[in-house]
């Protein structure tokens, strides 16, 4: 039997409700709509962190942020360490079932040449490095430069520096992985699709924001850019049904976390918030281990291989890397991860759900447990203060987290407080252990 083609598509803060197929009525996304309506829609899929770099760690690694090596959104200093081939990428342990590999887009992993995605299990990269770009001189403007602010061009091929003045970063990623899939269609691949939007700066071409002429600013900026990556997720399916590969490529599809409020987001003179993405009914966003910023869109399809459904079980994207392995004829055994494999799930209906989820952020940490859900030192926002220092939370009956029952159920929260309070501990053991003395220069 020929081995499943794997695609990962991977979004930039983007909100929970930011897709057609999760409720929203003014973006369209018809492409990303379709491969839910005949895959798995999944309604409680979470990041493993609620920003950038740490969770992208945890989707490549299968592992929590703190145990792969990377816990904060990773500086730009080509000294400061980030991933590394101590921890093995999905990539990595594809290449050694056959499979070539590949990224295209962001990488936001670390600069220093182990770090690199040549060096962590990518044969082919056609991307940027850091964790923003403009969207056509594909400058970072965030201080990457030897760790301070110079505007530096960062695009690539493999090693080398390109120039591409004036091509649509979204376009760009898009036309890339086509390229990929063309030239690698009678071989095992692996896909990763990283797009920067609809991360800041805030730019999309006409041609998108014509498709939404009646939106207020900014969510007019919000569903272009989105637009323009569905738009992309249809030319991948395209390509792989015109070359007849669609049915037998594993496609998984998600956010790196929730949608930002950073005012940064648009330099209009003011310190307003951006307030272009949506989580619907949930609390809290990017940076809040609130379900706002930790609970993701997220698709799988693999054709006819699995049953069109919803799945309303509590799964991570550390899960992801064990699924993918075990659908490639990989041993997940083989490998320290702290996922599970949903294979059985997608195909047979097995409960594969957790009995415990956790996360953490600088001080937050928090647990899901069946329906409930602990959150310690909680943040809304990147600005704002601790909410509450202990909130409890029953997800069935209270999705956005409105009503704190830590009082009213003591001995439940204490027993969360503990099994959340032993895991910190327990990672940061390891941290201190293995991977702080190369993170100093980290933000």
């Amino acid at each position: 039997m020929k081995k499943p083609n794997v695609v990962i598509i991977l979004t930039d803060d983007q909100g929970y409700a930011d897709l057609g197929c999760m409720g929203s009525e003014d973006l369209k996304t018809p492409n990303l709509d379709r491969l839910a309506e005949n895959g798995i829609l999944f309604s409680s899929m979470y990041s493993a962190s609620p920003v950038c770099s740490p969770s992208r760690a945890a989707l490549l690694t299968g592992r929590y942020p703190g145990n792969a090596g990377v816990r904060a959104i990773l500086a730009g200093h080509r000294k400061a360490s980030g991933l590394t081939p101590k921890v093995p990428t999905i990539a990595t342990a594809l290449k050694k079932e056959g499979y070539v590999t590949g990224l295209c887009g962001k990488w936001h992993l670390g600069l220093k040449d182990e770090c690199r995605p040549n060096a962590n299990g990518f044969d082919e990269f056609s991307g940027f490095l850091a964790g923003c770009l403009d969207y056509y001189s594909h400058i970072f403007y965030y201080g990457m430069a030897d760790g301070g602010s110079n505007p530096t061009h960062d695009l690539w091929e493999n090693g080398d520096e390109v120039y591409a003045n004036g091509e649509y970063l979204t376009e760009r990623i898009t036309r890339k992985s086509v390229d990929f899939i063309n030239r690698h269609k009678d071989e095992p691949f692996f896909l990763y699709v990283a797009y920067n939007a609809p991360h800041y700066p805030m730019h999309a071409p006409d041609k998108y924001l014509e498709r939404f002429p009646d939106l207020p600013w900014d969510r007019r900026i919000m569903a272009a850019m989105i637009s323009a990556v569905d738009d992309g997720v249809g030319e991948i399916a395209d390509k792989l049904k015109e070359l007849g590969l669609f049915d037998n490529t594993l496609i998984y599809f998600q956010s790196d976390n929730g949608p930002s409020r950073e005012s940064r987001n648009w330099l209009d003179g003011t310190e307003d918030p951006y307030y272009g993405g949506t989580t619907g009914k949930f609390k809290g966003h990017k940076f809040s281990l609130f379900e706002g910023g930790i609970r993701i869109p997220a698709i799988l399809s693999w054709g006819d291989k699995i049953k069109p459904c919803t799945v309303d079980g509590a799964h991570v994207a550390t899960d992801i890397f064990p699924t993918v392995l075990e659908a490639c004829g990989g041993n997940p055994k083989d490998y320290d991860i702290d996922g599970v494999s949903l294979l059985s799930m997608l195909r047979d209906g097995a409960d594969c759900t957790h009995d415990y989820i956790f996360w953490e952020m600088e001080d937050q940490t928090a647990v899901r447990y069946g329906d409930y859900k602990l959150v310690l030192n909680g943040h809304l926002t990147e600005d704002e203060g601790v909410a509450a220092e202990v909130w409890l939370s029953d997800l069935s009956r209270d999705p956005g987290e409105k009503v704190n029952l830590a009082a009213e159920m003591p001995e439940l929260c204490r027993e969360l407080t503990e099994a959340a309070t032993k895991w910190r501990e327990k990672l940061e053991n390891k941290w201190d252990r293995e991977f702080k003395k190369n993170y100093s220069l980290t933000r």
